[in-house]
């Protein structure tokens, strides 16, 4: 079996690549251009797989997303990174600082002569495998955030509100992500049905798609609970705006009494019973003085103020 890995590929690999297989226009307009969702199409002999690797920057709050090409033909594979993210060569070297590696595990499966013998889709199993198996941590770097933001929504944070927008970006990323990605699997496994793939690899290809089932499943989750948070975040912000109104129009009511009072005295009709009464000024005062207290008295009693 043939096994060419392209880390940091060149129009030139690729253009030498389609040249040697044979590959469809179409196909190589694909390798070339990149940018594609994780699918899974097959030109001729040659069955061409798109998966998104995912890493979760919990500085910044993003997904960032790796994207791999796979080409598989009878006895061949080859593995392109479009992203200058690598997963590790077999000898477990990192060829970028920020490479996701193989791990203990997958480097001895590339060591497992057993698992090589059943064809260069046991490679594509050994990409897919490690892959899917990040998006764990990816979904549970969002949940800590998650709750995060629960506790900013219920502490009264006003800023919360662009963090959930944010955040919730992020989910429906990873969750289309995940989706196309299992229909791609999906495919590959009826394929690979069709193709009298080992029993073992089947089982193992199903593991793949049971732990993509539960990826769905928590992403699914996630962005529920981000949508019943900004629902419950929006409720707070009116009860908080509703509350804030209740104030202010107390302390007008309160304010305008005494204006009330001032302004009939400042009138200044000719007649009128106070303007000669010695005490007219205090009792204007007076008026205001208790009005002011009364009204307070019963914003206060209505928690209004």
């Amino acid at each position: 079996m043939a096994l060419f890995l392209y880390a940091h590929p060149r129009a030139e690999q690729i253009e030498e690549l389609a040249a040697a297989w044979d590959l469809h226009p179409v196909l190589f307009e694909d390798l070339i251009h990149a940018g594609q969702r994780p699918k899974l199409e097959r030109y001729g002999d040659t069955l061409f797989l798109v998966a998104r690797a995912a890493r979760y920057l919990d500085d910044t709050e993003e997904v960032d997303f790796g994207e791999f090409h796979v080409l598989l033909r009878p006895g061949a594979v080859a593995v392109i990174c479009q992203d200058d993210r690598w997963i590790s060569a077999p000898d477990g070297v990192r060829h970028h600082p920020d490479d996701i590696d193989f791990g203990d595990r997958e480097r001895a499966m590339l060591t497992d002569q057993a698992l090589l013998k059943m064809g260069p889709i046991a490679v594509v199993y050994m990409l897919l495998d490690t892959i899917v198996e990040a998006y764990l941590p990816v979904l549970h770097g969002i949940t800590n955030d998650k709750e995060e933001i629960e506790r900013q929504v219920f502490s009264g944070d006003l800023s919360v509100a662009e963090r959930i927008y944010r955040l919730s970006r992020e989910v429906i990323e990873i969750q289309q992500a995940i989706a196309s990605l299992t229909d791609a699997v999906d495919m590959l496994r009826s394929d690979a049905e069709d193709q009298k793939v080992s029993p073992e690899l089947l089982t193992r290809l199903d593991s793949v798609a049971d732990n993509l089932t539960q990826a769905a499943t928590k992403v699914s989750m996630l962005r529920e609970a981000l949508t019943q948070i900004l629902s419950v975040n929006a409720t707070l912000v009116n009860q908080r705006q509703n509350e804030d109104m209740k104030k202010i129009s107390g302390w007008a009511a309160i304010l305008f009494a005494p204006s009330l009072v001032g302004g009939i005295y400042g009138m200044n009709f000719e007649v009128m019973p106070e303007l000669s009464w010695h005490l007219g000024y205090l009792f204007a005062l007076g008026a205001m003085l208790v009005l002011a207290v009364v009204l307070y008295l019963v914003f206060k009693r209505s928690k209004w103020i």
